[in-house]
């Protein structure tokens, strides 16, 4: 399908090039681009907390819906519960770029559309903590918000993890992680555009590298900073397709676009998954980019895919 023309505006400027910057300027670059999107849509409450960790402390933004707004499909037939549902969500931006600032939008508009609480974690970055600082913030988070549910006034069997690109990565890991180490399983994983495997030399690598936003050689440039051993890169710790056991992981929503780099491996970990028993839904969005999801003011199917995964997230959560 050929590209969305509602995308011309944004492919007329050519793509940041983070790769050839100091990574303090890239990632202002990222904050000031993230500026136009915002969300006036109601919450209950948003507030910032942080989830004290061995050694460290991470910084959480969490935003609580309306649970009884008159004619919102988020609230339709939903009952009140002594603890709410709630996805914890790890922002993009290859492990090195974003933060709960760039994504307060994305997530704020997420929380309302869906009648979801949302628990945005702003896990550290590289270069400064390299690998796998990110993997191990996202696992350690997410035990944390399941012990302190009651306490965050969440219902900690109904509790989902998700994130874009990056995110998306350390979303897998962190459902791969839980199963492996006996734990509940997870109520669900929202897996938007992720990053599942090291390997650049893919079909949609080849066809989307330039000109789309999100470049191969930012790819390289990300998994550069965050791990420099490529031998590491090869852990399912880096690259959860590598993972050989997907059996027994939660359900899962896979969002992948046409022109995106990432594709084939995010539509091939939905088909692992798929292959191993796991309830997948898998939707490519057709003539979209990289990052297109959060483009909800500009892009039809931004808001589409957000109606998508508010949907999912009301099954689950």
């Amino acid at each position: 399908m050929p590209l969305d023309p509602e995308l011309a505006p944004l492919l007329e400027t050519p793509a940041l090039p983070y790769s050839q910057l100091p990574v303090e300027e890239a990632r202002r670059l990222m904050l000031v681009a993230s500026q136009p999107m915002s969300s006036d849509a109601p919450l209950q409450e948003q507030f910032d907390t942080v989830a004290e960790l061995p050694g460290r402390s991470i910084p959480l933004r969490v935003y609580r819906p309306h649970r009884a707004t008159q004619g919102s499909s988020a609230t339709e037939a939903r009952p009140h519960h002594a603890g709410d549902g709630a996805l914890v969500y790890f922002h993009g931006g290859g492990w090195v770029l974003g933060s709960i600032v760039t994504h307060d939008a994305y997530c704020h508009a997420l929380a309302a559309e869906s009648g979801v609480t949302i628990v945005s974690v702003d896990y550290r970055l590289a270069p400064e903590a390299p690998y796998p600082a990110a993997a191990d913030d996202a696992i350690e988070v997410t035990e944390w918000i399941l012990r302190q549910a009651e306490s965050l006034k969440l219902d900690a069997s109904r509790i989902g993890v998700g994130g874009d690109s990056a995110g998306g990565n350390l979303a897998a890991v962190a459902t791969q992680h839980l199963r492996d180490s006996g734990q509940p399983p997870l109520a669900c994983q929202v897996l938007i555009y992720p990053i599942v495997d090291c390997d650049t030399d893919t079909a949609s690598y080849r066809e989307n590298g330039a000109g789309y936003l999100l470049t191969h050689e930012t790819m390289e440039w990300f998994w550069e900073l965050y791990a420099a051993d490529p031998q590491r890169r090869s852990e399912p710790k880096a690259s959860p397709l590598r993972q050989r056991d997907l059996r027994g992981l939660p359900p899962a929503l896979v969002l992948t676009a046409e022109y995106d780099p990432l594709r084939d491996e995010g539509e091939m970990y939905a088909r692992r998954l798929a292959d191993s028993g796991g309830d997948v839904e898998l939707k490519r969005y057709d003539g979209m980019v990289h990052g297109f999801v959060r483009r909800t003011r500009e892009l039809q199917a931004a808001r589409r895919a957000m109606r998508h995964v508010s949907q999912f997230l009301q099954r689950h959560l």
